[in-house]
């Protein structure tokens, strides 16, 4: 099944998220079984050939990899579609016009404005037409709702044709309101409530980047009705289990 299949039906997606800048890690991610992989380029030194390598590594494990972009950058998400990415998470979309945008930019006419490409999502040409098939029914378009403006503007920013599902960036939000940090501020807190509460009432799927590597907070989320979840970075995996280790042997 599909990730898009998924996320039409509701069904839990779980992904790892990598920001170190190396297919090895994207092919232990997919090896453990995770539903999508996020190849992290908003907050990383990841070039173009790294996210080949990272994509073709999740391609292994047949293991959707959905890149994270920079900014809402038509040149960007027409090149990591073409590298061969599943589909993109698209950061602080504010308004209806700016996620229409992005499902443009990573559709051929008559869906949106991409150039065609015979680049390796397309099979360097050899599979040009299932390439296409492929890009209507199952490539993925995810925006970010981590700005005060799209949860005020949120009904509009959901309904826009081709938009996926959504992930909610709670700091960002935060910040936005005047409450950097403040992720448990009575505001901040109703913020994120009307997100998931308006989503629902949509049937849009969505979720969180729990990025602590602590599985209670994954099962908290779950348990609040989000079925796209990140889970952690490959950073913090591997900070976590080490520091636990020696703080252990030390002691």
């Amino acid at each position: 099944m599909s990730l898009k299949t998924k996320l039409n039906n509701n069904q839990l997606a779980i992904g790892g998220w990598a920001m170190i800048s190396h297919a090895a890690i994207v092919e232990i991610m997919a090896a453990t079984g995770i539903d999508w992989v996020c190849i992290d380029l908003e907050h990383t030194s990841t070039t173009y050939t790294d996210v080949e390598n990272m994509v073709r590594a999740a391609q292994l494990h047949q293991t959707p990899a959905l890149c994270r972009l920079t900014s809402n950058d038509e040149d960007q998400i027409k090149r990591v579609m073409d590298i061969g990415a599943s589909g993109i998470i698209v950061p602080m979309v504010k308004t209806a016009a700016e996620a229409r945008a992005a499902v443009q930019a990573m559709h051929y006419p008559p869906l949106g404005h991409r150039g065609v490409s015979l680049h390796r999502g397309a099979g360097f040409g050899a599979t040009f037409k299932e390439y296409q098939d492929w890009l209507v029914n199952d490539a993925v378009c995810i925006v970010q709702i981590e700005h005060i403006d799209a949860v005020n503007n949120l009904e509009e920013i959901l309904a826009v044709q081709g938009v996926d599902g959504y992930f909610m960036g709670p700091y960002d939000l935060s910040a936005s309101m005047g409450l950097t940090g403040q992720l448990d501020h009575p505001d901040v807190v109703a913020a994120m409530t009307r997100v998931r509460d308006v989503a629902a009432s949509m049937g849009k799927p969505g979720g969180l980047h729990i990025v602590e590597p602590e599985p209670e907070r994954l099962e908290d989320a779950i348990s609040k009705g989000f079925t796209m979840l990140g889970y952690s970075i490959d950073a913090r995996i591997i900070d976590t289990v080490m520091r636990q280790m020696i703080a252990r042997v030390k002691s």
